[in-house]
């Protein structure tokens, strides 16, 4: 656990380096530190974090509101750019990674935001479609994952609704279904279970977990509050 009085020092230190060997890799921090504003309303969130995580794992990111965990995030998945330190993610170093470079790894990332982002116009499943859109793939059979991904989430009677006929729950599932439907190899959620009850999470943390113990072997990096998924993690950092 974090100290609730201090901003993240996630893993500082040597932590985890000797838990994962380097062929396992998912993600690896060296001394990352991030700041936000310049002198005196400069503020600083990360500090020195080090951090091994490897292919196939379920690891949760705990603490308080401000303390960096959401920047952490963004920064391993290359929608921030890095302010100091070394941080590799899925074999690439973002410190020297360039611009196509990090388009092409985010292909390989799901992300599960707070908010749902869902286009209106469109309904459930076209909202899942429009991931897919990224893979090469047959039309027929990437229709088929996203209605099966949608139905696994409870939701196959739900595909063709626009999202202001969906519930806030269900809308957050639609995106969970867009984020997992192309079997990302590094899933990166924030607070993913926030909008749902507990029948719903635990749905969705069962398939997380299908995901890292599967072929694909994905790694979940889950930042949340939500107590009840504590038991379900790997590791809590």
């Amino acid at each position: 656990m974090v100290d609730s009085s201090k901003p993240l020092h996630c893993g500082r230190g040597p932590l985890a380096a000797s838990l994962v060997s380097a062929a396992d890799l998912a993600i690896r921090a060296r001394g990352v530190n991030y700041a936000y504003g310049e002198g005196e309303a400069r503020s600083q969130v990360l500090f020195e974090n080090e951090i091994d995580i490897g292919r196939g794992e379920v690891v949760i990111m705990t603490g308080p509101s401000g303390s960096g965990k959401t920047t952490l995030l963004t920064l391993i998945g290359a929608l921030r750019a890095l302010q100091e330190g070394s941080l590799e993610v899925l074999g690439r170093e973002l410190a020297t990674l360039d611009d196509s470079g990090q388009v092409e790894l985010r292909r390989e990332i799901g992300f599960i935001f707070q908010h749902h982002n869902l286009f209106s116009s469109l309904s459930a499943i076209e909202n899942v479609r429009m991931a897919t859109g990224l893979k090469d793939g047959p039309v027929s059979e990437m229709n088929r994952r996203c209605a099966d991904l949608l139905g696994e989430l409870g939701l196959g009677d739900r595909l063709d609704y626009r999202p202001a006929r969906l519930s806030g729950g269900q809308r957050q599932r639609v995106a969970i279904a867009r984020a997992l439907v192309n079997r990302p190899a590094l899933v990166l959620a924030d607070e993913p279970t926030a909008a749902l009850d507990a029948a719903s999470g635990e749905t969705v943390m069962g398939l997380l977990h299908r995901m890292a113990e599967g072929p694909t072997r994905s790694t979940i990096l889950i930042v949340t509050h939500d107590q009840r998924l504590i038991d379900r993690a790997d590791r809590i950092v």
